[in-house]
Formats: C-alpha cells, sequence, structure tokens
C-alpha cells in the first residue's frame, strides 16, 4: 500500500512509492504480529504516492466473461534493439532509500530490494506488459501442472544453462531450501509471508537434475507466483542465513548482474555484471541504485547525480517547462541588467522556489534565481517518460466505527463520487487517460480485470440522500451541544489527542491545521439549486486560495504555490462549493442548507491524510471529493498528519473515517488481495486480527469466493470466480477505486530500454545508452 506522493508510496507512502511501490514483486499476506511489524509491510506493499475494498445485489452484470481489456497506457521506456546500445557505462537510478535487507521475503523489504532481486536472482516467471506472468526463458525451458489426481503436481524444466555465481547448477536443493524457509513451520525463519509454500506437500528431483517435482497438498491456482525470486540454499538453508545472511550482501546470485556492494555512507547499491550470466550480456558495466528523496529529485537529474528517476508531478511539470523556456528571457536582463528586488521575488514564487529563498535578501535571491536558471539549462537534457503504474488509489471508508459502520452510508458515499472527474483531475494534465479502476482486483489488460463498479452504481445524489435518509439521517435535527474538543466523528479520537500531545502527530498546528467543508456556507448561494451532484465542473478550492473578502491564503506552512503545478492548483478553477479553506474562512457557494443529523450529532467525517512532500496530489482529490460529499449533505474535516505516522498511528490503527491510499496490482489476486478484504476476525484476547484489511469491511462471502478462487485449476473459473468477489467487494462499500496511479520517470535522453515500465519486468541486461549517431525509432509517447 502507499499513498501517492510520498515515497514508496507502500508503493503506503509512495514514499510517495515509492513513496510507490509499485506491485513487481509480491507483497506480504500474513498478518502482522506487531505494530511494527505491520507498518513495516504496509509501506512496502501500499502506495500517496504511491497509493482497498467496496460489494451485491445481483453479480448478472459483473462483465462478459470473454472479454479482455488491455493496458490503457503503454510502457513508455525509449525502446531500441540491443545493437543500438552502447556497451558499458554506469547507469545511476534514484531508489527512495538504500534497502535495509536483500531478502524479499522479509518484513522489511521495500521497492529497492525488489528491484535488485529483479537484476540478480532467477525468477521463474515474470510479468508482460499487460501485467500477466509468463515463463522466463533465461531459467525456464518449461513449468506446467502435469496431475491433478490425487494431487497437483507441477513440473519445472530448468534451462540446463543456468547456474548461481559460484557455478553450482541452479536445482531441487534451492526449491527445496526455499519452500522450508516459507512453509510457515519453522518459526525460527523471520518470514513476512508464507502463500502458496504453506500448501506444498514435497519437492523433489525429476528424472534428471534440470527437472523439480512440486506436489501439492491442496490445490493452488496461483502456483506461479511461486519461486520468483528464487534465492540460493545458501541464504534459505538456515534460519541465521535467512534473517541475517542476506540483509547487507548477497555472495551468491544468478542473474545478469550481481550485488558488488551496499554502501550506506554514500546511499549507494552497487550491481555489476555476472561473469558467469549465461544470458544476453549485460550492456551496461554498472547499475548504481542511489537514494534521493523525492523532492530533490530534479536537483539530482539536474547535477548529474542520476540518470533515472521516478518523479511526481511538480519536477515533470518543472522538466516540461525547461524545454519551453529554451531561448527565453530570465528575471535577470532586467532594464540596465538589473531587476527589482519584487520582481526577482514574483519570479521566484512563479517558479515554486520555497519560501526561505522566496524571502531571503537580493544576495541570497539572486544566488539561488541563478542556480534555478542553471539547472533548468542542464533539465533540458532530461525528458520525461510516462505511463501508469500497476497501481491504483482508492478511497478508504472506515467501516468499524462511527457513521461509516452502516453500510448505507457508506454506499451514499460511493453515489456522491464522480470518479471520472477525479480521474481526469490527477491525469489530465500529465497527459494520460483519464479512465476510473473498475475492479479492486486487477487493472485492465490483466486477466481478471473486469468494470465491476455498477455492483454498487454510478454518481447519483438524489439516490446517495435517499441512502441517508434511510440510514436515518435527517435534516433540520435537533443537535447536542458538543462538549469542548469533542468531534462529531473519527475513531480512537481520545488516543489519537493523547498521542499528539505526546508527539505532535497533528500537522499545520493541530485544530488550526483542520479544514472544515461549509462551515461557513451561511449566507451565499447554492449554485446547484436543490444541492443535485457535483457535475463536471469546479469541485474545491485550494489552500492557498482567497477568502471571501478577497484576501489571499497561502497553503499551510507558508510554501507559495507554483502557478505550474497543475494538480495543487486545478481546484481553484471552478469555485464549487465544499471547498477547503482555512478554518474561519467563507466556502464560495453553499450546501444545502442545515446538516443532517441523528440522534442529536451532524453527519461528518474526519478525512484524514499525509503532509509531507508530494502530497499535492492527494490534497487537491481530497477537495474535490469533500465538494461531492457535502452536495449530498455530509461535512468533513480535513486532518494532516506526518508522513511517519500516517500509516502506522492511522490507517493500520482505524484511526480515520475516510483515507486515500494506493494498492499496488497483483497478477495473483487470489493470493495477494484475500488479506487486504479478509473479513476481521476477533482474536482470543479480544483484539481483532484485521490482515491488510485496513478499511474493516469484510464478508465471509467473499472470503470464500477466494478461496475458491485459489484452489480451482481452471483458468477461467478462477477469473470468474475473481470477478464475482470483486462485484461484491464493491457493494460492501468499504473502499472505492479512484483512478490507476500515473508512472512518471525522469530521464537522460540517451538512456534507451528503461523509463516508465508500466506493468512489465524490466530486462536489465538491455538497459543502457544510446549509441552515438544511433537513433530511438519510434518517440515515446506523448512526445
Amino acid at each position: 500500500m502507499s499513498y501517492d506522493g510520498v515515497g514508496q508510496r507502500p508503493e503506503g507512502a509512495r514514499g510517495r512509492t515509492d513513496r510507490r511501490l509499485r506491485r513487481g514483486a509480491p507483497g506480504a499476506t500474513t498478518h502482522p504480529q506487531t505494530t511494527e511489524g505491520r507498518s513495516r509491510r504496509l509501506q512496502r506493499t501500499l502506495v500517496f504516492l504511491s497509493a482497498s475494498a467496496l460489494a451485491v445485489p445481483l453479480l448478472a452484470g459483473c462483465g462478459d466473461d470473454d472479454e479482455v481489456s488491455s493496458p490503457l497506457a503503454p510502457q513508455d521506456i525509449a525502446p531500441v534493439a540491443r545493437d543500438l546500445v552502447a556497451d558499458g557505462g554506469t547507469l545511476k537510478w534514484a531508489v527512495d532509500a538504500v534497502p535495509e535487507t536483500l531478502n524479499t521475503f522479509q518484513a522489511d523489504a521495500d521497492t529497492g530490494t525488489s528491484r535488485i532481486a529483479q537484476a540478480v536472482l532467477p525468477s521463474m516467471f515474470r510479468l508482460d506488459s499487460a501485467g500477466r506472468p509468463v515463463a522466463n526463458p533465461a531459467y525456464l525451458e518449461s513449468a506446467k501442472v502435469i496431475e491433478t489426481e490425487p494431487r497437483q503436481v507441477v513440473l519445472y524444466k530448468l534451462n540446463q544453462q543456468a547456474v548461481w555465481s559460484d557455478g553450482r547448477e541452479i536445482g531441487a536443493a534451492d526449491f527445496v531450501a526455499q519452500w522450508r524457509a516459507l512453509s510457515g513451520k519453522n518459526s525460527a525463519y523471520w518470514t513476512a509471508r508464507n502463500a502458496g509454500y504453506d500448501r506444498i506437500a514435497k519437492i523433489e528431483r525429476g528424472a534428471n537434475d534440470l527437472q523439480v517435482r512440486v506436489t501439492f497438498s491442496r490445490p493452488y491456482a496461483d502456483w506461479k507466483s511461486l519461486f520468483s525470486p528464487l534465492y540460493p540454499k545458501d541464504v534459505m538453508g538456515t534460519p541465521d542465513a535467512f534473517n541475517d545472511g542476506a540483509r547487507r550482501k548477497l555472495k551468491v546470485t544468478a542473474g545478469p548482474f550481481k550485488v558488488e556492494k551496499v554502501d550506506t555512507a554514500k546511499k549507494d547499491v552497487v550491481l555489476t555484471r555476472n561473469p558467469r550470466w549465461w544470458g544476453k550480456p549485460a550492456k551496461l558495466n554498472q547499475i548504481v541504485l542511489h537514494a534521493v528523496p523525492r523532492d530533490k529529485r530534479a536537483t539530482a537529474l539536474a547535477d548529474g547525480s542520476v540518470d533515472l528517476a521516478e518523479i511526481d508531478p511538480a519536477d515533470a511539470q518543472r522538466i516540461g517547462l525547461a524545454h519551453r523556456e529554451k531561448g527565453t528571457g530570465t528575471p535577470l536582463q532586467g532594464a540596465g541588467g538589473r531587476t527589482s528586488v519584487k520582481k526577482l521575488r514574483a519570479w521566484a514564487v512563479a517558479h515554486g522556489l520555497d519560501s526561505e529563498q522566496v524571502q531571503a535578501g537580493k544576495k541570497k535571491l539572486l544566488k539561488a534565481v541563478t542556480r534555478y536558471l542553471e539547472q533548468q539549462q542542464a533539465l533540458r537534457d532530461i525528458e520525461v517518460r510516462k505511463s501508469l503504474e500497476p497501481v491504483y488509489t482508492q478511497l478508504a471508508l472506515n467501516g468499524s466505527t462511527g457513521p461509516l459502520t452502516d453500510e448505507r452510508v457508506r454506499r451514499a458515499v460511493a453515489r456522491a463520487l464522480d470518479r471520472t472527474e477525479l480521474a481526469r483531475l490527477v491525469l489530465t494534465p500529465l497527459g494520460l487517460p483519464a479512465v476510473p479502476v473498475g475492479s479492486h482486483l486487477a487493472l485492465s489488460g490483466q486477466a481478471a480485470y473486469a468494470d465491476n463498479s455498477g455492483a454498487i452504481g454510478g454518481q447519483d445524489a438524489k439516490e446517495a440522500q435517499a441512502l441517508l435518509a434511510e440510514a436515518g439521517w435527517v435534516r433540520g435535527g435537533p443537535l447536542k451541544e458538543e462538549k469542548k474538543g469533542e468531534k462529531a466523528a473519527g475513531p480512537q479520537k481520545q488516543e489519537k489527542d493523547k498521542r499528539s500531545k505526546e508527539d505532535g502527530d497533528v500537522s499545520d498546528g493541530g485544530d488550526d491545521g483542520e479544514y472544515i467543508v461549509g462551515e461557513d456556507d451561511k449566507g451565499h448561494d447554492d449554485r446547484h439549486g436543490d444541492g443535485g451532484a457535483h457535475g463536471g465542473t469546479g469541485g474545491g478550492r485550494s489552500h492557498g486560495g482567497t477568502d471571501g473578502k478577497g484576501k489571499h491564503h497561502e497553503s499551510p506552512g507558508g510554501e507559495h504555490e507554483h502557478p505550474d503545478q497543475h494538480l495543487a492548483q486545478e481546484g481553484k478553477h471552478g469555485g464549487a462549493p465544499g471547498a477547503y479553506a482555512p478554518k474561519g474562512t467563507a466556502a464560495p457557494a453553499a450546501a444545502p442548507a442545515g446538516p443532517l443529523a441523528k440522534d442529536g450529532k451532524p453527519l461528518a467525517l474526519r478525512f484524514v491524510l499525509p503532509s509531507g512532500p508530494g502530497s499535492q496530489t492527494l490534497n487537491s482529490v481530497a477537495e474535490r471529493i469533500s465538494a461531492m460529499l457535502e452536495q449530498v449533505g455530509i461535512r468533513t474535516t480535513i486532518t494532516k498528519v506526518s508522513d511517519e505516522s500516517y500509516f502506522k498511528d492511522h490507517i493500520a490503527a482505524g484511526d480515520y473515517d475516510l483515507a486515500l491510499y494506493s494498492w499496488p496490482s497483483s497478477a495473483f489476486p487470489a493470493t495477494d488481495a484475500r488479506p487486504v478484504y479478509a473479513k476481521p476476525v476477533p482474536a482470543a484476547d479480544g483484539s481483532v486480527n484485521v490482515e491488510q484489511n485496513y478499511t474493516r469491511v469484510g464478508t465471509d462471502q467473499v472470503d470464500q469466493l477466494f478461496d475458491q478462487a485459489a484452489t480451482t485449476l481452471d483458468e477461467g473459473e478462477a477469473r470468474d470466480l475473481i470477478r464475482k468477489a470483486d462485484a461484491r467487494i464493491w457493494a460492501a462499500a468499504g473502499s472505492i477505486p479512484l483512478y490507476q496511479r500515473p508512472q512518471l520517470v525522469g530521464a537522460r535522453k540517451n538512456v534507451v530500454n528503461a523509463g516508465a515500465f508500466g506493468f512489465q519486468t524490466p530486462v536489465y541486461e538491455d538497459m543502457g545508452f544510446l549509441k552515438k549517431g544511433a537513433k530511438v525509432s519510434s518517440p515515446s509517447p506523448g512526445k
């Protein structure tokens, strides 16, 4: 899981994924044993960015079973034939952090861990451009189910050239060691997940050393997810080796690259060519994974610290601006060679320099502007490659407490949203297809994908209001006077306040950092008449708008906004009701008069968001959602919290009403998605085991459909079961998929076969730099 915009993104905090943890790597499927473990796993598999569940009256409309979708956007990697790639060179590739471990099966593995594993370890299967698993010919001649009765048996026929870097053949001993380590039978192995491996009964050598027979105790549809990656028996053979032996080094590998060193001081992981690699030799001499914070990546691309980096929309816009400004004047070219401080500051604000630089004295300001212009000149050698990440952003509704425990209220929230408008808000300014995600369990292009959103219905304000009325929320009801500090909604409020006093975990200065939709709407015209659904215009003012008296408000923290940051600014255009503004600021128009109330309490929900760098996109989406909700009588208060506490203290702890975060899409939803939507189960000690279901909404029927999908060996039947499960998840309205997250990569123009990979597993041996005089045959999409 991840939230868009922050570091993997987990893609939880995607970082922002990355905070974005894109989902090429398998996600954890076992529930956390501790708060710390839960947080680490969450950050590995969520995504703010970068970064789940809803359910069904009738399922006849779940989609055409024979329909095959295609990815909404192609990958963008500047593809060329290998003979046009120069031999040698070092590719410097930005990552969010130096991985804590090189073992992808440990709880603190992250996107960097997965990237390294893809380059240096065997994978029996990898994903193609449509996100579907295909056999990897470098390691497999074939793999198939050869028996189903009395038990399922899969026979792997290995590539006879496949060897570990120490010269030993890859074989059954490695498969056995990995199975025993991940089976869950030996608690001495500190594993994060064991899904699939716990269904294996035995592994044995086949007719020769190149054959491996895997016999399952129970049928397992997602058997292709296993042994990818495959670690050598040296790593998996003992608990000590598994727990500690592969955290900072991998002595034995079997990919086109090997791990040369992990340099925590320089924040580098250095991969070099593997001399024992039997496939097509790697074009690059080295790949250096260098840790660079998301908000420093444009600078790193400009100064040459990196050649390739995932970037946020603001940096993508800055790179585009660098190309558009070629040959134009600068603010340093005033009359007589002088420019006033006032004009310099205005220019600095318009170009996104931070507030400290803007308010500095003239000498420091000139220095900052000069440095910015030099970077812009260097950024002309960088291009933005873009696609859609195999990750989707969702609105999560906490069904464990408050008004959202009532399914009718959750369904009303879903019916109030115009998901197409939200997709356009994020994706249209980037030139990417703005199509709402129609499934919790697959994305367009994947075999299991079907748009099942009809199970809950599209935007319909009248239907939303009818659902609320049915649930007992009516206008004009008496309101009880709230005690000082009491909130109308928001689980675990007292615990949150206690934490806030201890560690300051309330962004923007406590209550002053909360934005209440519709609080000051009296006396304003209702632009939408009877309070109908918010249509295709407007949506929500940004935090940096003007108040009713024309006064300008900066965003919390005093940061000025870049006029080219379309995502953060788009909410300013149209002035729809329900916009966020600093507390006490009049909204531009009113929602229907009088709040909805029940049992003396108004219908108000607490919308929790991260506050770190790169969170502008989520803020804009949250504002637009809040405007839509107010049109049906649901008021929201936005609360910003630190990135560090967002998942651990709020999402995982259930301390929110509404939240935005992302989930990676899996090629194996029956395995990987089940813990995300499993019905919470009470434990013997009185606690509740939610696994990864952070909305706390689940049903027995969904669980049964997942179990059936995981045990059928008929691919068509498994696909249909997954689609039925998704329709029921939609109808339960625990989460609402919104849009596939954009994948933006800044790349040096001569870097080829690398960039925005989309679904596909990268081919590391083909990456490199374009030969001098050669040209990329087909330009990247959108260029």
